[in-house]
Formats: structure tokens, C-alpha cells, sequence
């Protein structure tokens, strides 16, 4: 029998009992499903992931009260907050540039009756090291400026997606920008900046965060974030220590006993996030593995009722010359057909379904190969190991007694 006519045979007796070939089917594609689905959808947010972090400059790194990114649970110990008065201290110890980053409120800007079509426009303060210690681009107009900070000016850098909608066919430099009840004038326009799952990084208002500590009081409320800008990378060690010194005395943090607050740079975060990825992965393997050991089972059930009820069809094709070798390769490979078609079925699904957190988030689409061809090759192996058992009890069937079989 040559090869062909090998694949035609095998597929013939799994259309023979379609239901039962499709239950084992089952487990095989959600087995391979559940593997690569979760290492799609981590693929493309780590992708992303690792380009969103030039939010942060190559030699800037943040301090915060917790971390920045944290999958481990909310500290025990509730930290005190850190305040602006402390930030301020911090600028006047260090000779880099500092710089906080607060979210006062969310609304949507109005310029004259036009309004953004989305409430999703974040108020920011911060202060003139928001280019440097922000990794942002001026497109036109002017930063903000010391000045604008000491003297707690209404004036506001806008980015893309609100000049765009305010201001179509002028320019928005010297315009009032209403927002949440106040006004802003516009002294920047900044470059685009894309977004971070759903998070806009182009629909924000910058603005001098002493204006926004006057108008929306609460000059004790935690800074959500400190940005500190090292000299440059071979110094970023350095100014870490420095800082966690001089925020260990302003915050009076005993001698021996650990920080109140977070240093953050790419490296931690990116570690985090990695550490978070790895356990989701890992989780979708092992959901996998046990679906594809039941559908191991299942598929070794299937072939010792196909052995039993094709024993007749066994004893013939015996005695017109089949070999063992014949019969033990026909079975194997009605197992390997099995699970390729199911190990298929579940990449196809699970690389769209992984996709869809790209599609849903609009960010670039990921096919993870190496687990795709690792995945068809455990289904190879499984087709093998459980499959053998079956096959060589196939084989052995004597073609006498086979024949008297009714």
C-alpha cells in the first residue's frame, strides 16, 4: 500500500465514526489552544510592552510611592504619600533634572462650542523638565518653563489628538483651552506619541502643576510619580543611589530600616512585566498539557475500539499479504492524522483568538512559530506514545482467528 493510499485508508476510518473522531478532536485543539493562545496574546503585549517603555528616556528612571508595575498585590503596609513639598525638596538636592507627574482630572477640551469627541483628555501636572524627563517631542510653539511653574501660569502643552479635533484647519498656539471648568492657554503642541493598551498617551494636557495644586487643591495629595533624569546611562547607578539618599532623609526613613517609596527604570519594569507573562504562559501550558494528556487517552480509547471492530478487515488485508509492519503503520497513522488535524485546528484558533488582544488594543499582530512547530511536534509525539499500544496490538492479530471474528 503506498503512501496515498496509506492517508486515504486512514482518513476513510476516521469518517466512519465522525462523532468519536471529533470528541477526541476536542481535547487535541483545546489542548493547543490554550497553549498558543496565551503565548499569542503575551507575544504582542510584550512586543508592545517594550516599545511603550521609551515613555521613559534610556537614562531617566521615576520614583513612586509603590511600584509601577506590580502583579503581586497591594503592599501590606500602607506607605505615606509623596508630596509636592517633598518633590521640591528633592529638585533643590540634586543637580538633574526632576520632574512630577499628577492626574488632576479627565474631561473633554473645548475650544468655541468644538469639543473632543472623547472624555478620555487627562490633566497633567508637571513642570519644564516634561520634554527631557518624559521622552515627548515639541512639534510647535514653546515648552513650559520655570517661570510658567513660579508663577503657577494657566498655560497648557496640548497633544495631537486634541489640537486636531479643537483646531482643523488654525493653529491652537495663544487659543484658550477650556477644560473641567478651567481655562488654558496654549503654549506647545507636542509630537505624537501612540497609546499603551487602550491608555493615550496623545489625548493629555500639560500643564504647570503648581496652577493645578491651586485650582484643585490638595497640596498634601500623593504625586503619583517622580521622573529623574541621569546625566546619561553610565551614571544612572549613581544618581539612583543619590536619589534613594536624599529621599531616605526628606521621607526620615530610620537608619536600617527598607524604603517607603520605589525606584523604578525600563530594566525593573520590563522585569515585572516579564514575570507576569512567564506565569501566564506557563498557565496556559499546563492547562494545555493535562487537555492534551486526556485527549492522549481519548485518542488511545478510539483506536482500541477501531482495532476491535475492524479486526475482520485486519484479518484479510493479512492474508492477501499485508505485513505486520503494514498494519502496525496503518494504525500509527491514523493516530498522527488525528493529531495533526486537531494540533491544526487549535494553532489556527489560537493564534486568532491571541490576536484579538492586538486587534482590540490596535497594535501589531504576532504568530508565534516556535511554539507553533513546537506544538505540532508534541502532537506528533503523543500520536506515537499513545498510539503505539493500539497499532501493536493491530499488528498481532492472528489472521485465522481474525477471519472467524463476527
Amino acid at each position: 500500500m503506498g503512501l496515498r493510499e496509506a492517508f486515504g485508508s486512514a482518513l476513510d476510518a476516521l469518517r466512519a465514526n465522525k462523532l468519536r473522531s471529533a470528541l477526541t478532536l476536542l481535547g487535541m485543539v483545546i489542548g493547543i489552544f490554550a497553549v498558543v493562545t496565551s503565548v499569542t496574546a503575551v507575544d504582542v503585549i510584550d512586543a508592545y510592552f517594550q516599545d511603550s517603555l521609551q515613555l521613559l528616556g534610556s537614562s531617566t528612571f521615576t520614583v513612586s510611592k509603590d511600584p509601577v508595575i506590580s502583579f503581586g498585590g497591594d503592599d501590606p503596609e500602607a506607605r505615606p504619600d509623596i508630596t509636592h513639598a517633598q518633590v521640591e525638596r528633592l529638585a533643590e538636592r540634586v543637580s538633574f533634572p526632576v520632574a512630577p507627574q499628577e492626574f488632576f482630572d479627565v474631561g473633554r477640551a473645548q475650544f468655541q462650542g468644538r469639543r473632543t469627541d472623547k472624555g478620555n483628555i487627562r490633566v497633567i501636572g508637571t513642570n519644564e523638565h516634561v520634554l527631557t524627563n518624559f521622552s515627548r517631542q515639541l512639534k510647535k510653539g514653546r515648552s513650559l518653563t520655570e517661570a510658567d511653574v513660579t508663577q503657577a501660569r494657566a498655560v497648557t502643552l496640548i497633544t495631537p489628538d486634541i489640537a486636531s479635533e479643537l483646531f482643523p484647519a488654525r493653529s491652537p498656539l495663544g487659543k484658550w483651552v477650556q477644560i473641567e471648568g478651567g481655562e488654558y492657554k496654549v503654549v506647545g503642541v507636542l509630537e505624537a506619541k501612540g497609546n499603551f493598551l487602550g491608555n493615550s498617551f496623545d489625548a493629555r494636557m500639560y500643564m504647570p502643576i503648581t496652577h493645578l495644586l491651586r485650582s484643585y487643591g490638595g497640596g498634601q495629595r500623593d504625586i503619583s510619580m517622580i521622573s529623574v533624569s541621569a546625566p546619561s546611562m553610565a551614571e544612572m547607578q549613581t544618581a539612583q543611589n543619590e536619589v534613594i539618599g536624599h529621599m531616605r532623609v526628606i521621607r526620615e526613613v530610620p537608619p536600617g530600616e527598607p524604603n517607603n517609596f520605589e525606584i523604578s527604570t525600563n530594566e525593573t519594569m520590563q522585569s515585572s512585566f516579564q514575570q507576569f507573562t512567564s506565569i501566564l504562559t506557563l498557565g496556559g501550558a499546563g492547562i494545555g498539557a493535562i487537555a492534551l494528556l486526556a485527549a492522549g487517552v481519548g485518542i488511545m480509547n478510539i483506536m482500541l475500539v477501531s482495532v476491535t471492530e475492524r479486526t475482520k478487515e485486519i484479518g484479510i488485508r493479512k492474508a492477501v499479504g499485508a505485513t505486520r509492519w503494514h498494519i502496525l503503520g496503518q494504525f500509527l497513522l491514523e493516530a498522527l492524522l488525528l493529531c495533526l488535524i486537531g494540533g491544526g485546528l487549535g494553532i489556527a484558533l489560537g493564534v486568532l483568538v491571541g490576536n484579538g488582544t492586538a486587534f482590540y488594543f490596535d497594535i501589531g499582530a504576532s504568530i508565534p512559530w516556535g511554539w507553533a512547530v513546537g506544538s505540532m511536534i508534541v502532537v506528533g509525539v503523543i500520536a506515537l506514545v499513545f498510539g503505539l499500544y493500539p497499532a501493536y496490538k493491530a499488528a498481532s492479530v492472528d489472521p485465522i482467528e481474525s477471519l472467524r471474528y463476527e
